[in-house]
């Protein structure tokens, strides 16, 4: 278990603390929400712990299979529902994969990208497009 202690400073503005390792954030509504934007929205840490949980599983995917993965570029995207109730409708993560990850057999990234915690703890109705692109 993790223990993640945090408080709401106002003006839609919120810290947190990451117990184990006492890192911070901060999140901030964003301007199309009443916020300032001033930090990482709520559902943007959704959008980065999504691609992030992908390219730590396809690591250790990588690892398994006794390859290190080596640099991997990814870039998300966020789409909120048009009408309320605010949602996420759609997540889409793009990764750029080194040489190297063509050492693992083929299928396993894939099948570790879609199977990553992340993924599979969003609701259903939430699009999750991935796309790996890999190096020659």
């Amino acid at each position: 278990m993790v223990k993640i202690t945090g408080t709401y400073a106002g003006e839609l503005h919120c810290t947190a603390s990451h117990e184990p390792s006492g890192a911070t954030l901060a999140t901030d509504a964003p301007r199309d929400n009443q916020g300032r934007g001033a930090a990482f929205s709520p559902t943007d840490l959704v959008a980065t712990a999504f691609a992030t949980c992908i390219a730590t599983t396809m690591a250790l995917m990588a690892r398994k299979h006794g390859h290190e993965l080596g640099p991997v570029r990814y870039e998300v995207t966020k789409e909120m529902t048009a009408t309320p109730p605010r949602a996420i409708a759609r997540l889409a993560a793009t990764f750029w994969l080194p040489a190297e990850a063509r050492k693992v057999p083929a299928g396993e990234l894939e099948r570790a990208a879609h199977g990553c915690p992340v993924h599979r703890s969003l609701a259903p109705e939430v699009i999750k497009d991935i796309a790996l692109n890999w190096a020659e």
